[in-house]
C-alpha cells in the first residue's frame, strides 16, 4: 500500500475528521483541526489517501518563540497527525511527517515544534527543545521537541506557544 500524498482540499474535510476520531480516543483532535482550519492557521495540511480513501493526515499551524535575546521568532507546531487504526505501522505517518516537514521547508518556515512521541520523532531531526534552551506552555520535557529548518533561526533560550485553539480544546 503505497499512498498518495498530497495537499488537503475543501472535499476533504469530512474525511479528515473521521481519521481523527478514529485515530485518538476522543474527539478533541478533530476539533482542534476543524478550529484551526477556519480561524485561517492551517498552514501545512497534508492527507495521505489510497484507492480514493483518505487514511491519514498531518497539519502544522503557528507557534511563536518568545525570549530574552529576541522578541519573537516564528515557526510551526505539528499537531496533529493521525492514521486510521487498521493502517497503522506501515509508514503512513513517517511519509505524512517526512513530505510535511518538506512543504514547511519549501513554505520558508524556519522551525518546527512538536509535543510528542519522543522514540518516534527524532528520526526526522527532532531533538528535545529543553536541550536548545526552548521550554513550552504546557510544561512537556522530553516530550517537546524543535527541529530548526533554517539555521539560527531559534532564539538562544524562549518559551513556545501555540496557536490559541489549543487552549481552547478539552482534553
Amino acid at each position: 500500500m503505497k499512498p498518495t500524498i498530497r495537499p488537503e482540499t475543501p472535499a476533504d474535510i469530512d474525511a479528515v475528521r473521521a481519521v481523527h476520531k478514529a485515530a485518538f480516543p476522543n474527539p478533541a483532535e478533530a476539533g482542534l483541526v476543524d478550529r484551526l482550519r477556519a480561524s485561517g492557521k492551517a498552514k501545512v495540511s497534508l492527507v495521505a489517501e489510497v484507492e480514493g480513501q483518505i487514511v491519514g493526515h498531518i497539519l502544522f499551524s503557528p507557534v511563536t518563540i518568545s525570549g530574552p535575546t529576541r522578541d519573537v521568532a516564528t515557526g510551526l507546531g505539528l499537531a496533529p497527525l493521525a492514521v486510521l487504526p487498521d493502517v497503522q505501522r506501515r509508514g503512513i505517518g513517517s511519509r505524512l511527517t517526512r513530505e510535511g516537514l518538506d512543504a514547511c521547508r519549501d513554505g520558508g518556515y524556519s522551525f518546527v515544534v512538536v509535543l510528542g512521541h519522543p522514540p518516534y520523532y527524532p528520526r526526522f531531526g527532532f531533538e528535545r527543545a529543553d536541550q536548545r534552551g526552548i521550554g513550552n506552555e504546557y510544561g512537556a520535557d522530553e516530550a517537546f521537541m524543535v527541529l530548526e529548518l533554517l539555521p539560527g533561526s531559534l532564539p538562544a533560550e524562549g518559551l513556545a506557544k501555540y496557536a490559541a485553539e489549543f487552549g481552547e480544546t478539552d482534553w
